[in-house]
């Protein structure tokens, strides 16, 4: 397929004048509509020509195709409604500038677009031309405030057990080589045999009764893999078998889930891992489905899921109490205007990554598209020491976050002595306890890839204290502390103490707002659920659903639609509209 990039057509004067005629008058036109006249044409066909040939069949115009999958995702529609509605709805042609007998594309079109965007690193590109665009208009910009979370999003496969997984993909890597190797495959394995195991998908939900069949039928995977491994590397096997992707997949879960031994007689062992005695993969490292070998499990609070994580920034704006007092409303901007908030950057990692380990990356994003904030709001999962200082040593951008308290046993329980009651001499290296005493010993050293230092009391001066009971609990009668870097310690510090403060605490109830836009992520574009394998494709359907957010949120404000006040009772409205 080739592309030569091409200005988009201009809308068609029939269908220009049909969309004037239905909504003439007071009537809102549709949002396609809306987005064309507003920006023509946002998505160039030459942003995407790295991903096309120069040779071959004329293709479908990239840019229009772009445009088509972010409507696609602002109405939550499958890939043959959004090709159906290219056809028939007269909106959409408008936006991309298709006469009235243009039959528009197959619907697999859309699905090579976005394989095609995906392989060329192109995911953000829709963001970045449309933020770009934003910028130049004045509606968003470096400095003011932005707020970011994250949510979890659901694999689009389905979530298996260990016993499952094994089945699974020795059926998978089964099905690759008879694909691609038939009449190998017909001479290394017993078809028939084979075929009455893993001739359909592993029926999890309803395995066998006992525990020892079970561990006998996970014995028989194993083994099954092992075999079909082994034949895949003999000599006489075509080398390019091993290449197969279900069958590197089958490797990595093989050693995930078993050991192979050899015993004392010459008879090979295979067992399923005990944890205890043999190991387990760390959890990022774990394949759970080996038709998306992306997708991990991880546990948020009570939530326990399979597949991604995906984090969300946004612009917001200060809030004023209203006239009641009872809510808060967007204050204006220095223009004396109140802007939409709109959806700066999306990035998705998989289901194990921290929240504190992304927020780097999310400032890298926001700085090459020249849209970091000068106060950042955030939960307490993205919050350290060393992120406060570090975001505004490489960046310039303050965290507005709660910050953990204290993490040692008294700081925890809140009595007895915790770290911030002891004065810290970081010249003369020595912290004096509240007894008065001196530690003996200041020690620099790393911990976790950080530099920290561990302050020891001599148990001579700790034994006969009077308050050791308060202070420490240690078998060795000894008390002992482990300090951040000076500047960490005291941005730490300075943090826990201005988050106890009525100020800070109206300041950060902005944050509460991220919420609302996951919300209507979720119910619009259903990002929760992962509609494609993989992280990269993942990625590619997020950043395409925030675009669709963002555009929904512009028609709304230049429609004149206010953000509307959440979760108020209609006695409360009432109220607010008599005060008015």
């Amino acid at each position: 397929m080739s592309v030569q990039p091409q200005p988009w057509p201009d809308p068609d004067p029939q269908i220009a004048a049909a969309i004037g005629a239905m909504y003439a008058g007071r009537r809102e036109v549709p949002l396609a509509v809306r987005v064309r006249d507003r920006f023509g044409e946002l998505f160039a066909d030459g942003e995407f020509s790295v991903a096309f040939g120069q040779r071959g069949k004329p293709g479908w115009s990239p840019g229009r195709l772009a445009l088509v999958t972010v409507l696609q995702k602002a109405e939550n529609l499958t890939d043959r409604q959004a090709a159906e509605a290219v056809r028939t709805d007269l909106a959409w042609k408008y936006a991309l500038g298709l006469d009235l007998q243009d039959p528009g594309f197959d619907h697999s079109v859309l699905s090579e677009f976005r394989s095609r965007v995906v392989a060329h690193g192109l995911e953000e590109k829709v963001l970045d031309l449309l933020l770009a665009r934003l910028v130049e208009q004045g509606i968003v910009g470096a400095g003011g405030k932005q707020r970011t979370d994250s949510t979890h999003v659901i694999s689009a496969v389905r979530d298996l057990s260990q016993l499952d997984l094994a089945g699974e993909t020795v059926r998978a890597a089964l099905e690759a080589l008879v694909c691609a190797a038939p009449h190998w495959v017909e001479q290394v394995i017993d078809v028939p045999s084979w075929s009455r195991r893993y001739g359909d998908r592993v029926p999890g939900w309803h395995p066998p009764a006992s525990k020892a069949k079970r561990a006998r039928l996970a014995v028989d995977y194993g083994q099954d893999g092992f075999a079909l491994l082994t034949a895949v590397h003999a000599p006489a096997s075509p080398t390019w078998l091993r290449d197969l992707p279900a069958v590197q997949v089958l490797r990595r879960v093989l050693v995930q889930i078993y050991t192979r031994t050899v015993s004392g007689s010459g008879r090979e062992v295979v067992k399923r891992r005990e944890a205890k005695v043999d190991g387990l993969p760390p959890g990022q490292r774990r394949v759970t489905s080996p038709y998306d070998i992306d997708a991990r499990r991880s546990v948020k609070g009570d939530t326990l899921w399979n597949g991604f994580k995906i984090h969300i920034s946004e612009t917001c704006q200060a809030t004023a109490p209203a006239a009641s007092g009872d809510n808060a409303v967007a204050r204006p901007d220095r223009h004396g205007a109140v802007r939409p908030n709109l959806v700066t950057n999306v990035t998705t990692t998989d289901a194990t990554v921290a929240d504190n380990a992304m927020l780097d990356t999310v400032h890298q994003v926001l700085q090459r598209r020249g849209l970091l904030p000068g106060e950042h709001y955030l939960d307490s999962g993205y919050a350290s020491a060393e992120l406060i200082v570090g975001s505004v040593k490489r960046f310039g951008v303050v965290l507005v976050t709660p910050m953990l308290s204290d993490q040692t046993r008294q700081g925890r329980a809140k009595e007895g002595f915790a770290t911030h009651d002891f004065r810290i001499d970081w010249q003369g290296r020595e912290v004096v306890c509240p007894a008065g005493q001196t530690s003996t010993t200041w020690s620099p050293c790393r911990q976790g890839g950080l530099a920290k230092t561990v302050v020891v009391f001599s148990p001579t001066v700790c034994g006969p204290c009077p308050l050791r009971p308060k202070c420490t609990t240690s078998k060795l009668e000894r008390r002992q502390l482990t300090l951040h870097p000076q500047e960490m310690h005291e941005a730490l510090k300075s943090a826990r103490a201005q988050q106890e403060t009525d100020e800070w605490k109206h300041d950060y109830a902005i944050r509460a707002g991220v919420e609302g836009t996951i919300h209507q992520a979720t119910t619009v574009t259903g990002i929760r659920r992962a509609r494609y394998h993989g992280l990269k494709k993942t990625h590619l359907d997020h950043v395409y659903s925030a675009v669709a957010l963002n555009l929904i949120r512009l028609d709304a404000w230049w429609n004149g639609h206010p953000l509307d006040r959440t979760r108020t009772s209609h006695l409360a409205r009432l109220n607010l509209s008599l005060v008015a």
